[in-house]
């Protein structure tokens, strides 16, 4: 089947060395520099007025080096300026594990590839979820890693102080193993003993969906954690979705306004009114808005300390229906970015795991460790999936 997964399938670029990695295959999203190859950020309009790269991002080097196959270049929303994966130039990639619903993006096209069998592992961004959402959508193992852990050079940014490298696996391990080689990190010996579970987030999720995935926690029990409510923020994250988005906006107009005012590039529905609302923004506002950005970052950074967790679900609920109106997207999207809101205000890692309704649609939980704890996580995810999956919760391993 044609997944319409890859911008670029044809492009193969052999391993460099040999490691961890011989034999496996990954693709990365098209946004990554890759020697002689043109990235187009999923817009004609882009790939039109740049140049092909002069040297591989510092991250596929690393990979290559390790024994990975590069096999191919995957589809993006546009300018990775939305959560859906529905794009309006190239088609929208078909979700292997619920193909009448959106696959989520903008990383959709790595997620796809990875939950279709046809690589190992992939390469997405993720500035305000785009990594987690389509890892949930489509029921993959996904980890969005402390903010400057791992190298952005050679990425197409969309706002610098969110922009993040991040990848989707079938398995915990993998997940691991590719973050062992990208990130150079001390482990904390110290394990995780509380979970906090942020009381909004929670109540996003209704009906069966909410129930299912609090008896996957109640499995974790084996652990004697200790689980405690908590709020984020005083203020809700409504505020702090609001607050995020306008940090956010500024800096992506700051990065191509200019380039939109000269190419005059034509935008999707949806997008094409995210960067019309970008480019009402003042530069004059971010002073302060980063100074409430690093209160919460210090509240949540003095909550979880080394051993705490903050538990949430990574999306609203199920991957919503395709074609559904602009106007219902846009909704579920707002909803969407309250969860993903937290880590991308403080920077913190977020690492995603996909279980199995019983209605046969996945739906990722999330947990989010204190920032530079990314590997320790990594090991973390790796252990409890086994301990869920003994405890009858379909986790998606395969």
């Amino acid at each position: 089947m044609n997944w319409n997964s890859f911008m670029n399938e044809h492009l193969t670029i052999s391993p460099t060395g040999a490691g961890s990695l011989n034999d496996l295959k990954f693709a990365v999203k098209d946004v990554f520099e890759i020697k002689n190859y043109h990235s187009g950020a999923g817009n004609p309009d882009w790939l039109q007025t740049h140049h092909p790269a002069k040297h591989h991002a510092p991250v596929i080097v690393q990979l290559l080096d390790q024994g990975a196959h590069l096999k191919g270049t995957t589809h993006t929303d546009e300018l990775m300026y939305s959560l859906n994966g529905e794009n309006f130039h190239y088609g929208t990639p078909t979700n292997p594990r619920a193909r009448d619903r959106i696959p989520g993006g903008s990383s959709s096209g790595s997620a796809v590839a990875v939950a279709a069998g046809l690589v190992d592992f992939a390469l997405g961004t993720d500035t305000g979820g785009s990594v987690r959402i389509p890892s949930s959508y489509c029921g993959l193992f996904g980890i969005r890693p402390t903010h400057g852990l791992i190298s952005t050079k050679g990425v197409i940014p969309l706002a610098a102080s969110f922009d993040t490298v991040g990848w989707m696996t079938r398995n915990p391990k993998l997940l691991r193993e590719v973050g062992e080689i990208l990130i150079d990190q001390e482990e904390d010996l110290d394990d995780f003993k509380s979970f906090y579970f942020e009381k909004e987030a929670w109540s996003f999720v209704e009906g069966d969906t909410k129930e299912f995935l609090l008896k996957a926690i109640k499995t974790l029990e084996v652990l004697d954690t200790d689980c405690v409510s908590v709020n984020f923020s005083d203020e809700g994250l409504s505020t702090c979705a609001q607050l995020f988005r306008t940090i956010q906006g500024i800096e992506i107009w700051r990065e191509h306004g200019a380039w939109i005012n000269t190419v005059r590039p034509s935008f999707g529905p949806g997008v094409a009114e995210r960067f019309a609302w970008a480019s009402t923004l003042t530069v004059e506002e971010l002073g302060h808005l980063n100074h409430k950005r690093e209160e919460l970052k210090r509240r949540l950074s003095g909550l979880l300390k080394t051993n705490g967790l903050l538990v949430i679900p990574t999306a609203p609920g199920e991957a919503p229906l395709l074609k559904l109106p602009v106007e219902d997207m846009e909704q579920y999207r707002t909803r969407a970015m309250q969860l993903t809101c937290i880590a991308g205000l403080t920077g913190f890692p977020q690492v995603t795991i996909p279980l199995m309704k019983k209605n046969g649609i996945p739906i990722g939980l999330s947990f989010i460790a204190n920032q530079n704890q990314d590997i320790k996580l990594l090991k973390f995810i790796q252990r409890i999936s086994s301990i869920l999956t003994k405890g009858n919760v379909q986790v998606i391993m395969k």
